[in-house]
């Protein structure tokens, strides 16, 4: 038996128990970096703070105990409604040394959504960020009647009202409080719920953001996240040395599977999820390695030519011949490393590599830190095109693949050996296949038990012998690399019966249009493809700016006829790359970005391709019109 067999399958049961054996190898260690925002009007840099490992355990345990003396029984619900932050991470854990499972909810999500999973997933407790959250349960209370406590990490906003029960509402601090009075009295309590606890017990239960319909909830054991904490640091893509910096959403799954490596790792984690402050925080942090969404890489992208376009003319050539230079260095040396184990270039495209390092790509780095060893992308596909630019530039993505009912991550790309344009190898542990009609079959430890309380829907997806069906349609290499084409659903049949793949189109265009924010890909049976493009905000208004459009406002330059032709020449040059029946024939411009306050994209940036559709029909119509089937 390999070291990496050996690993996997002798993993301890729980992540509870992973934990234990993480405090007491270091319990002086530090865990977590969390931000504490500078205090007074006139604001400030934040103040970072650390909490060892030995200092989380007594908050966990705390938490657990406090759940424990409020009657929560093992695999009973406790839901989390919270942004991403290091009160997060310790409920999450205190839930589940209690024996409970986390429910999670998306901050975002409104209320008669959060409802629903509150009312399906049967929760006990809600762990509530703040007012907001509170608010959102209290209005549905009467539909919540399981619902027998509120904990609000906001000690402020913990504040009961006319109509609560007795006790409804308590504070974080409250919680740890009674929790450490029941220690007093039963000191064992946490670490004999831990000790029962097996490792098909219910952990965390995700509901999908799916796209039409109701969400469902996602069973994962135990045992999932003790697997995945053991499999992702086999793959040797975390070191006990590294900073993690991490601002996902925690309710999904992918923010999810980073915490339980970093338990087994034992590495530090700098925990923020504002959005809003990630440039602010990477010189900060100093991360060796991050993950985020597409969405993020190509922003960063968009971002970096608004400014060097903003430089004059002979900036933005010299970043466009970096951008030439990046790409044709890592596809060179990524490729010589395929064949030969060295990633080595031609001395002429060294000599440009070098230049361009100093001029452009060395200061890309600092922006990320200075410190980024990797990146690791999911949730959808990045455009190779981006993902060779940040590989050639010396920031490494290291994309990977997998879903909720995967428990997140069944793919990645192995370090040195990465290739840009797939999502790696599986994890070890992890079984693949290709089915007949192309689908992505995934089996192994990390595998979901099944949809919560829907027996039908599991039996859709999930065979008995163990296989799921990914919904995903993909081609593996000779040597285990999987590379995703697309969505099966979302795989498009004109009326001239020829199949066009829309996230490829789609994943070519943000390559060459740096104006670019979402393109929806739109054709099924019509005798042509059309796009729906929406523009970045920043980007497109940093070019109308230079080009006589200044002072005009975001939908002002939106709808200006400057704008459509400057995005015909992008589509124009998107077509000369593509089969005839894969050419946007035409394209219409949207009024607005997408964003998730709209529904246009879920918590995690995925495209919701049939809200689109649904709100912009009439524009999909007006391209259509006089077309034979229209």
């Amino acid at each position: 038996m390999s070291d990496t067999q050996t690993l996997i399958e002798n993993r301890p049961p729980t992540v509870a128990a992973l934990f234990l054996d993480r405090v007491a190898a270091t319990p002086n260690a530090e865990a977590y970096r969390f931000p504490v925002p500078a205090a007074g009007p006139e604001g400030g840099p934040d103040d970072w703070k650390s909490l060892s490992w030995g200092q989380a355990a007594e908050r966990v345990f705390a938490i657990a105990a406090g759940l424990i003396s409020l009657g929560l029984r093992p695999e009973e619900r406790v839901a989390l409604a919270s942004n991403t932050r290091v009160e997060w991470i310790l409920s999450d854990l205190g839930v589940m040394c209690a024996g409970g499972a986390v429910t999670t909810i998306y901050p975002s999500t409104n209320a008669e959504e959060s409802s629903f999973i509150l009312a399906d997933s049967e929760s006990r407790v809600l762990i509530a960020e703040d007012a907001k959250q509170l608010a959102k349960a209290r209005e549905r209370r009467a539909g919540l009647p399981n619902l027998a406590h509120v904990v609000v990490l906001d000690a402020a906003d913990a504040v009961g009202a006319e109509g609560d029960p007795e006790g409804w509402v308590l504070s974080l601090a409250d919680l740890e409080a009674r929790g450490n009075e029941h220690l007093a009295k039963h000191p064992e309590a946490v670490r004999e719920r831990i000790a029962a606890i097996t490792a098909d017990q219910l952990a965390t239960l995700i509901y999908t953001s799916g796209t039409t319909g109701r969400p469902k909830g996602v069973r994962l054991p135990h045992d999932n996240w003790s697997y995945m904490a053991k499999a992702t640091v086999a793959t040797g893509m975390i070191h006990s040395d590294d900073v993690q910096y991490l601002w996902l959403p925690l309710a999904h799954v992918f923010g999810k599977v980073l915490t339980s490596g970093q338990i087994e790792v034992g590495h530090v984690t700098a925990v923020d999820g504002r959005i809003d402050k990630i440039i602010e925080n990477l010189p900060v942090v100093q991360p060796t390695y991050m993950a985020a969404v597409p969405r993020i890489f190509e922003k960063v992208y968009n971002g970096v030519a608004a400014k060097a376009r903003a430089g004059g003319g002979a900036k933005y050539k010299i970043f466009q011949w970096s951008v030439g230079v990046a790409r044709e260095y890592a596809k060179v040396t990524q490729d010589n490393f395929r064949r030969t184990g060295q990633a080595t270039a031609p001395f002429g495209l060294a000599t440009k590599h070098k230049i361009a390092d100093a001029l452009v790509y060395s200061k890309l780095r600092e922006a990320f830190g200075g410190k980024l060893r990797a990146a690791v992308s999911g949730a959808s596909a990045l455009a190779p095109e981006i993902g060779y630019f940040f590989s050639g530039a010396g920031i490494h993505i290291l994309e990977g693949y997998g879903l909720t009912e995967s428990s997140a991550a069944s793919f990645v790309n192995p370090g040195e050996a990465y290739r840009t344009g797939t999502v790696g190898k599986p994890l070890p542990g992890t079984e693949v296949r290709i089915a007949d009609d192309g689908e992505v079959l995934l089996r192994g430890p990390g595998i979901m038990q099944g949809y919560h309380g829907q027996p039908d829907k599991t039996a859709e997806v999930l065979e008995s012998d163990g296989w799921l069906h990914t919904g995903d349609i993909g081609e593996l290499s000779p040597d285990g690399y999987l590379r995703i084409t697309d969505r099966k659903k979302d795989l498009i049949k004109t009326s001239g019966g020829k199949y066009v793949a829309p996230a490829e189109i789609e994943g070519q265009f943000k390559a060459i249009c740096p104006y670019v924010s979402t393109i929806v890909v739109h054709g099924a049976d019509r005798n042509f493809c059309s796009a729906l493009i929406a523009l970045d905000e920043p980007a497109i208004l940093g070019w109308a700016a230079e080009n006589g459009l200044e002072g005009k406002t975001y939908a002002e330059v939106l709808a200006a006829a400057e704008t459509d032709r400057l995005i015909e020449t992008y589509v124009q040059t998107l077509n000369e790359g593509l089969q005839r029946w894969q050419t946007i024939k035409k394209f219409r411009i949207l009024p607005r970005d997408l964003d998730v306050e709209h529904g246009d994209l879920t918590p995690s940036l995925k495209l919701k391709r049939p809200v689109v559709e649904r709100e912009f029909k009439h524009l999909i119509d007006e391209m259509y019109a006089g077309s034979r089937e229209a």
